[in-house]
């Protein structure tokens, strides 16, 4: 279960270097820079884009290591730019599937006990559906959000591609 879940967290997050590209061809084409979106947020009184994604990332790299037995790495939440974001995109990625299958096992009987947890654990599993999962896709969701929003010509495919089709 741990191994499969955590991949397809990895997947979606790598899609977000698709919605950079298509972000880069908007800033293009209107003639401004792309950079502009870094900071973009939905609402004054939530967080920008750059915050979003490298929320996404901070949690997919704690499910991988978490749940695999290790520490997370720590990257420093300085990125502004584009090239910043796609940088901690790209190293949260390789962690994360640095990780093998096997260093999931025994994942079900990990713990993990989180800074802001009051001095609580909590069961991987518990960890994995109720932190993981929710928060990935919550701060991906509010990322694809910004740019859509702003205009860039991103829709539910470039959310959940690639898609494997079977004949029937």
């Amino acid at each position: 279960m741990y191994y499969p879940i955590v991949s397809q967290c990895i997947h979606t997050l790598k899609l977000v270097e698709v919605w950079l590209d298509k972000a880069e061809e908007l800033a293009a084409a209107k003639k401004f820079d792309v950079n502009v979106l870094m900071g973009s947020r939905l609402a004054p009184d939530m967080r920008d884009f750059v915050y979003q994604v490298q929320s996404a990332c901070d949690y997919v790299k704690a499910a991988a290591a978490w749940l695999s037995g290790q520490t997370p790495p720590k990257h420093p939440d300085t990125e502004q730019t584009i090239g910043d974001v796609r940088d901690r995109i790209r190293k949260t990625v390789a962690f994360a599937e640095g990780v093998t299958e096997a260093q999931y096992a025994g994942a079900s009987e990990r713990k993990v006990k989180l800074s802001w947890s009051g001095g609580k654990i909590m069961d991987a599993e518990h960890y994995l559906l109720q932190v993981t999962i929710p928060n990935v896709y919550f701060h991906l969701t509010t990322a694809y959000a910004i740019l859509r929003h702003n205009g860039v010509d991103i829709g539910k495919m470039a959310f959940l591609r690639p898609l494997t089709w079977k004949d029937a």
